[in-house]
């Protein structure tokens, strides 16, 4: 699976555990090696860092005679390099979201025929509920490629009578995910011959092909095997709760515009809907970064209903010395490019207050204003920089690191996090007001989103038991 949140280990893993570190360094080096041996000598440059990851994962599974691997599409599917595998058990098409459109294409149209290019002649693939033209696209790839596809039923017509399946993954959007790994898991247990796989069920008139695009694959009776595998299934940095004492943060991976919807859906739930502290106030914070091609603005225009007091945006980087985590290294981006970016959010989430505002006339009339943290350029310290003054909802602020990010937000009322240090930024109301609220607030409710990358620095620093 790719990316990675804390150490590169947990791409590759066996019976859900990443590789040890002893494995990891022994089959790199092994691999490294002979394609250093066999390299053509007028193509002299290795395979690029996921090209090689890929290689190495296939090497691993085979070494280590695993007996079913699930492997993870890196981008798309049709030109991915995972796409190697010429004739896998099955194949699964998750819900689809805008995203890569400089690689994949900017429709949902293009970015389906880039997933449908990972069937393969007789394999049976599946897909969950799509809208109808990608839909279309995939069954015409399928078709093309003399694939049999079908649809999941709803995880609804898995359950029997009044009893809920439980899902260990919070998030109503998870739901079709596991219709998807049921199909897909059965399909496998089927090949291998595996008994009392639990009948299929009987469906419902109302579910009939009659004018479907891609015909309904049957429901059938879950054995208690797959019942306890959905519910005690763990996925870090998806819909994570870590609650530290007062503060909570809920972190969520996502990065499209469907899955912020998805994730703004579960943290109203998670964490709104909860009732006011009795003894104090809540104080709710934002902390936001995108990297890509992804078009930011219109993915914090779905985090505005949400009614943050407070928006945090700060690259990926955990430490702004970027010797820190060699596993949490972008070397193709600089510490200045991801701040300019850090300050273009900081901008548009600010006029996307403004804009709130003029449509929202029973909106409070706000009282406090944005604060900027820049490194300085002459030292590292942080230097506060105020904004023009303007009426904002919630103050934004920028900090050159998530560590720094952090312990702002913590105000050292997380255990895990050392207290904010008192020098190395110039005072500013903004800063120390908030600094007010989150220490005196009963609970202080925390997301971070945007990029699968910010949760894995976030979880390194607030979990560091990850990093062993």
């Amino acid at each position: 699976s790719s990316p990675h949140l804390v150490q590169v280990r947990e791409r590759i893993r066996i019976n859900g555990q990443p590789i040890s570190k002893d494995l990891f360094n022994k089959y790199f080096w092994l691999v490294y090696n002979r394609l250093e041996e066999t390299k053509d000598p007028e193509h002299a440059s290795m395979p690029a860092y996921f090209r090689f990851l890929t290689i190495m994962a296939f090497h691993v599974f085979l070494q280590e005679k695993v007996d079913l691997a699930v492997v993870e599409v890196g981008i798309g599917g049709t030109y991915d390099c995972t796409n190697i595998i010429r004739a896998p058990v099955v194949c699964g098409v998750s819900s689809l979201g805008i995203d890569h459109t400089s690689i994949l294409g900017d429709t949902m149209e293009k970015i389906a025929w880039q997933k449908g290019g990972i069937f393969k002649p007789g394999v049976p693939a599946f897909t969950v509920a799509q809208p109808e033209r990608p839909l279309e696209v995939l069954r015409e790839r399928a078709q093309e490629r003399k694939c049999p596809l079908y649809l999941c039923p709803e995880l609804d017509d898995f359950e029997e009578g009044c009893q809920a399946l439980e899902l260990g993954l919070a998030g109503a959007h998870q739901r079709s995910n596991a219709a998807l790994a049921l199909q897909l898991a059965r399909t496998w247990l089927q090949r291998r011959g595996c008994q009392g796989l639990g009948e299929l069920k009987e469906m419902p008139p109302s579910t009939e092909l009659l004018g479907r695009l891609v015909p309904l694959a049957p429901a059938f009776r879950l054995t208690d095997a797959m019942i306890q595998g959905l519910r005690d299934t763990e996925w870090l940095g998806r819909t994570q709760v870590l609650s530290h004492g007062p503060v909570t943060w809920y972190l969520d991976g996502a990065h499209t515009t469907s899955s912020i919807q998805a994730c703004v859906r579960w943290f109203r739930q998670a964490a709104l809907n909860q009732d006011k502290p009795h003894d104090g106030s809540e104080v709710r914070v934002l902390l936001f970064n995108a990297t890509g091609d992804r078009d930011t603005a219109a993915l914090l225009k779905l985090l505005v209903p949400c009614h943050f007091d407070y928006a945090v945006f700060c690259p990926n980087f955990t430490e702004v010395s970027v010797a820190s985590n060699a596993d949490q290294q972008n070397f193709n981006v600089t510490l200045e490019n991801a701040l300019t970016r850090c300050l273009e959010n900081q901008r548009t989430w600010t006029r996307l207050l403004e804009e709130k505002v003029g449509q929202d006339p029973w909106l409070p009339s706000p009282l406090r204003v944005g604060g900027l943290l820049q490194p300085a350029p002459t030292r590292g310290s942080l230097l506060l920089v105020p904004p023009a003054p303007r009426p904002l909802n919630s103050p934004a602020l920028v900090f050159p690191c998530l560590a720094q990010a952090l312990r702002w937000v913590a105000q050292g009322r997380d255990p895990h996090l050392a207290a904010p240090a008192a020098s190395g930024a110039h005072p500013h109301p903004a800063a120390s007001s908030g600094a007010v609220l989150l220490r005196e607030a009963a609970a202080v409710r925390v997301l971070v989103t945007g990029s699968l990358h910010l949760v894995g620095g976030a979880l390194r620093l607030l979990v560091p038991a990850l990093s062993q």
